[in-house]
């Protein structure tokens, strides 16, 4: 009977270590998370700028596009230094 107890005793010492590893487990667990919910904002952030950067940079780019001639249309006639004084 004492061997019984000994061994009920025993399983309950090994199980409130295991309770105590799991805990300080799940806490690290929440801890490194925390920190990786706070390292996403700061890219989410972070990409939304990017995002924002490249629509101004096609943006502008149009602009300028849109400034050139058309490359399929015929070429403007030369001008004379001589007919631009006239």
């Amino acid at each position: 009977m004492i061997s019984e107890f000994d061994e009920l005793s025993e399983k309950i010492d090994r199980l409130a270590a295991l309770t105590l590893s799991l805990r300080s487990e799940n806490a690290q667990l929440r801890q490194t998370n925390a920190e990786l919910r706070q390292s996403n904002m700061a890219l989410c952030a972070e990409n939304e700028e990017c995002v924002g950067r490249m629509h101004e940079v096609q943006r502008r780019l149009e602009a300028l596009l849109s400034q050139m001639p058309d490359p399929n249309a015929p070429p403007a006639p030369l001008v004379q230094h001589d007919e631009v004084a006239q």
